[in-house]
């Protein structure tokens, strides 16, 4: 068995979106950590995240409170790959690419991207890394769309989907937020002349900070305490934007809202029950107590479906106040879901 850990890059040729328009070539970066003979599993990322899903001791990724040796998914024994998805900004082509036809970047320009564009260009860079099937699929919010639409478009091609904090379909009530963000960054006079953004961005964020958490969370933080005459309510907000403005580009965050959006499993599949009905690989859904975004009663919802029209479905729900962000943090309560249904699935293929 052979540790590995490495963030490279892969390149697919001349890849076409649903809406029509053609890259001449599209750079994913990736990250690929674990144990190089054992099965693989392909994690996808939200929103503001990238593919440093393990990152280092130095730097650890996101979800590296999940995903370690020994951890809950077990580097010692899968191979866990994420790739920065197509119009994002941590190295894989988007709107900070340079564009072919003017040699400068494409900025707000960067054609729109469905959430399936983003499956099918990384499901062709695993055939090109040399992988030819996954274990399992893991994501949370926009990752977790990624997941759902794993199941529907490759079916032969992964074992079992494990969407995270997701429903089928993007909810006119998140739609409503993503609009307001959107808002806040076109109308940001650095937009309007062509340049990116950095205010309308921070609002945005701020915006987006107030539905990821709940009203519980935010009670018990903070309970109106003030500092410096400010409510710390309020220096939060700001810390916050401060950070996505260092890191993160406007014009992604703005494409990868409208994928959001667009996001509909039954879409082009003759309806909802129609769509279920051909969805073949198996489905471990965790919903989160106080998710303003991805209500939890939609998501059961969604299970309860899958099983009466014939799938296989389970659902979790994660008691939290942290809303939306559960996903993101407090392992122990809901980690031991996706170690035990990892290990039921290799039983399972092992049998």
């Amino acid at each position: 068995m052979t540790i590995s850990k490495n963030e490279e890059e892969v390149v697919i040729p001349n890849f076409t979106l649903e809406s029509g328009f053609t890259f001449k070539e599209v750079e994913l970066v990736y990250e690929r950590a674990g144990n190089k003979e054992g099965p693989v599993i392909l994690v996808c990322h939200a929103l503001t995240g990238n593919h440093k899903t393990v990152g280092t001791d130095e730097d650890p990724g996101w979800w590296r409170g999940l995903i370690h040796e020994g951890g809950y998914v077990d580097l010692n024994h899968y191979q866990v790959i994420t790739f920065n998805v197509l119009g994002g900004c941590d190295g894989s082509t988007g709107p900070k690419s340079i564009d072919p036809q003017t040699d400068e970047p494409f900025g707000a320009t960067f054609p729109n991207v469905t959430v399936r564009d983003l499956v099918e260009v990384q499901f062709l860079a695993l055939k090109k890394l040399g992988v030819n099937h996954l274990r399992a699929v893991i994501g949370g919010s926009l990752g977790g769309m990624q997941v759902l639409e794993w199941g529907f478009m490759y079916p032969g091609f992964v074992d079992a989907m494990i969407p995270i904090a997701v429903t089928p379909q993007f909810s006119d009530y998140a739609i409503a937020f993503n609009h307001i963000s959107a808002k806040a960054i076109k109308q940001d006079p650095s937009w309007q002349q062509g340049e990116v953004p950095k205010e309308g961005l921070g609002l945005a964020r701020e915006i987006g900070m107030i539905t990821y958490r709940s009203a519980p969370l935010f009670y018990e933080r903070f309970n109106r305490k003030k500092t410096n005459d400010e409510y710390e309510v309020q220096s939060y907000l700001d810390y916050q934007a401060d950070k996505i403005i260092e890191r993160f580009d406007a014009n992604s965050y703005l494409t990868l809202l409208n994928a959001m959006n667009n996001h509909d499993v039954a879409r082009g599949r003759g309806g909802y029950e129609a769509a279920l009905e051909q969805l073949e690989v198996s489905v471990v859904a965790l919903g989160f107590q106080h998710d303003l975004l991805y209500a939890p009663q939609e998501i059961k919802s969604f299970v309860d479906d899958v099983n009466m029209l014939g799938g296989s479905a389970n659902y979790y729900e994660v008691e939290t106040i942290f809303g939306h962000d559960g996903f993101l943090v407090e392992f122990d309560k809901w980690g031991h879901v996706i170690e035990t249904a990892l290990r039921k699935l290799t039983f399972k293929i092992n049998k």
